[in-house]
């Protein structure tokens, strides 16, 4: 009787954990994805190519992408490590 009690009281806390678990897992997935860099520097070289944007704007952005990439994996090495 206990068990039952528990689960009935418990259920929605054990659902919130799990959905709060699930989003953090799927934020960190989008967060170091590394193929969405990469299609972005795709498109920033394509731009600057059709002179839509200059030369200092395409650095600009190619350096902060770069950052960024090299974040990701960083970030990736240092989990693997653990």
């Amino acid at each position: 009787m206990g068990f039952i009690l528990d689960d009935i009281l418990l259920g929605p806390c054990k659902v919130v954990a799990w959905i709060g678990k699930t989003l953090q897992e799927h934020a960190e997935s989008e967060m170091t994805d590394e193929s969405a860099i990469q299609q972005r520097l795709l498109d920033l070289q394509m731009r600057f190519e059709r002179n839509e944007i200059s030369e200092d704007e395409y650095v600009k952005q190619e350096d902060a992408l770069m950052q960024r990439l090299d974040e990701i994996r960083k970030h990736k090495e240092s989990g693997q490590k653990r």
